[in-house]
This record gives C-alpha cells, sequence and structure tokens, in this order.
C-alpha cells in the first residue's frame, strides 16, 4: 500500500483526504504536530487548532469525520488494488515534493517511481487538428527512444496521443487525473489505462476515490503534471488552453518550458520571422547568421532554426 507506512496508519491518510476543507497546507500542520495521524483522527477542536488549524476549518473537520470510516476507506482501495504513496515515503517523487504546497498522499495503478526517470511534461489543446497530432506524434516518438517519461493529463486531444505515442514506441508514461482512480475520465480514454500500466507507467492522482472530474479540479491537476517534470512541452494549445495553465505552473515552479513555434513542417520559417519582423528578408538572414556565429542559436537546415542551450 505505502513503502513505509502501514495500513493502519494509511487508513488515517485516506481518511483525512475526504475531507475537502484540508488542503495541503493544513495537511502539513496536521502532521507536523500529531506524531501519527491516528492521533490527529482522535484530536479534539482543541488540539485541532493548537495544531494551527483555523476554528472553523477545526469544527468543519471534527463534524464531517463522523461519517467517514477509516477502515472502509482503505477496504475500497483494497477492492480496486489501488496503492498509495505519502510524502513521507522515500520513493515520493522528488521534483514533485519541491513545488508550493505538494499533495501529501497520491493514489496510483501501476508502477510510480520517478526518481531515476527523466520526466517532461507534454500537454496541449483537447481540440487536436492533424498538424498537432503529427507533431505530437514527432516529437514524443523521439523523446522516449532517448528514454524520457512522458507525463500527461489523459485528456483528449495532445494528451492522449501524447501517451499513446509513448505507448506504441515503448516508452514509459504516467497519466495524471483531475478525478478519483475510479473516476478515470474522459470514458473513451478508460481503455488506454491497462496499456499505461503494462508498460511500466502509472495513472496517478490526488484526488479521494470517488471524486469526480469536477471543472476546479483540472487547474490543480495541472500542477502536478509539471511539477513531477523536469520541463513543460507544449506542442499545439489555444489561448485559452488549459495547457498554458500548466506552462504557467512549470515556470513558476522554477521548471523549464518547451513550445513548438507554429507549424515546423512548413519551408518558409525564416519568410515568417521577416513577416512578423517587417524586416527584408536579408536582413533577417544576416541576422540569423550572426546569432548562429554567436551560437545563440542553430541551424537545422531547410530554413528552420532552434534556440541554442
Amino acid at each position: 500500500m505505502s513503502s513505509q507506512l502501514s495500513k493502519q496508519e494509511i487508513k488515517y491518510w485516506a481518511a483525512f483526504n475526504q475531507i475537502s476543507l484540508l488542503g495541503p497546507i493544513r495537511f502539513k500542520k496536521l502532521l507536523a504536530f500529531f506524531s501519527r495521524l491516528s492521533e490527529a483522527w482522535q484530536a479534539g477542536m482543541n488540539e485541532l487548532i493548537q495544531a494551527g488549524i483555523e476554528p472553523k476549518v477545526a469544527a468543519e473537520i471534527v463534524s464531517q469525520r463522523i461519517a467517514i470510516d477509516p477502515d472502509l476507506e482503505l477496504e475500497k482501495l483494497e477492492k480496486i488494488k489501488a496503492r498509495v504513496i505519502t510524502i513521507l515515503d522515500s520513493n515520493y517523487p522528488k521534483l514533485l515534493k519541491e513545488i508550493y504546497a505538494p499533495p501529501p498522499l497520491l493514489y496510483y495503478f501501476g508502477q510510480f517511481d520517478l526518481n531515476n526517470d527523466f520526466p517532461l511534461a507534454v500537454v496541449g489543446s483537447r481540440k487536436i487538428t492533424e498538424y498537432g497530432k503529427l507533431v505530437t506524434q514527432q516529437i514524443v516518438s523521439q523523446l522516449v527512444k532517448s528514454g524520457l517519461t512522458i507525463v500527461s493529463g489523459l485528456a483528449l486531444g495532445i494528451d492522449i496521443c501524447a501517451h499513446q505515442t509513448a505507448i506504441e514506441n515503448g516508452g514509459k508514461t504516467i497519466a495524471v487525473l483531475g478525478s478519483g482512480l475510479d473516476q478515470i475520465y474522459p470514458a473513451t480514454n478508460r481503455q488506454i489505462a491497462p496499456k499505461i500500466i503494462d508498460t511500466g507507467g502509472a495513472i496517478i492522482t490526488e484526488f479521494p476515490l470517488g471524486m469526480p472530474p469536477l471543472k476546479h479540479n483540472f487547474p490543480q491537476r495541472n500542477r502536478i503534471i509539471s511539477g513531477l517534470s523536469l520541463g513543460t512541452l507544449v506542442t499545439e494549445a489555444g489561448e485559452k488552453s488549459g495547457a498554458l495553465i500548466t506552462a504557467k505552473y512549470a515556470l513558476e515552479q522554477n521548471r523549464e518550458v518547451f513550445a513548438v513555434p507554429g507549424n515546423i513542417t512548413r519551408q518558409s520559417s525564416v519568410d515568417k520571422l521577416a513577416s512578423y519582423a517587417r524586416l527584408d528578408i536579408s536582413v533577417v538572414n544576416s541576422t540569423l547568421s550572426i546569432m548562429e556565429m554567436k551560437g545563440l542559436i542553430k541551424n537545422l537546415g531547410n530554413q528552420k532554426y532552434i534556440k541554442a542551450r
């Protein structure tokens, strides 16, 4: 169930995670004050307040836990063969632990140990175009062949394309849900879950069993996608795409952000630069040559350039 904690202790983690007001920050306060969460579960209002929980929230915890049975929570997890990793476990993802308010526990199916991997998030629009599909397949296939682990959100469009491409090329992929493990969404993507697990990957979530895919869960989910990863690649996204939220989290987490610059399959990248900059093509070409000599960019051929590292 957990690499370090006993089942008898894990059940209280799962029980507390059913209380919506108890987010990562308040969870951390309980862990700091009580030697075990089993003690926190029995604590009265005064003790919870002493732990740093606000009086109104403490009262809500005392009220809600009456209807929560820790043994039943453990039973439900075991019934679907779900596993749990806590922030106290040695194999909890090191990168994720670095972010602000990391999830205190994660539920998962499959194999979930990223500490020796090179994870990269690949995200984008749910309304995928043929170009978006093509470029995602091209890039992800090369990434997994280079040994990278692909992290995405199992959503329609770019996400599912990234997962599928990773699997087809013998790669490992991690899917992060915005719902409980028993509520995999969208339903059309449930069939890929066993394939992700069979190829050494995992389906993970911070949300408890029974949690539906509520709209406000997905920005919260996105911070985990970026938090698990060394960087985030956006292959195709509109101005209001949720993928840009993931990219924003990545920047806040001091991670790399990459984006596909327009249509990389076209042979007019230099022409576009001239058009956007409103400069003569000769000026653009000479500027690119100078930048290349200074090591600022690399020439990929066919008038395509990338920023040098």
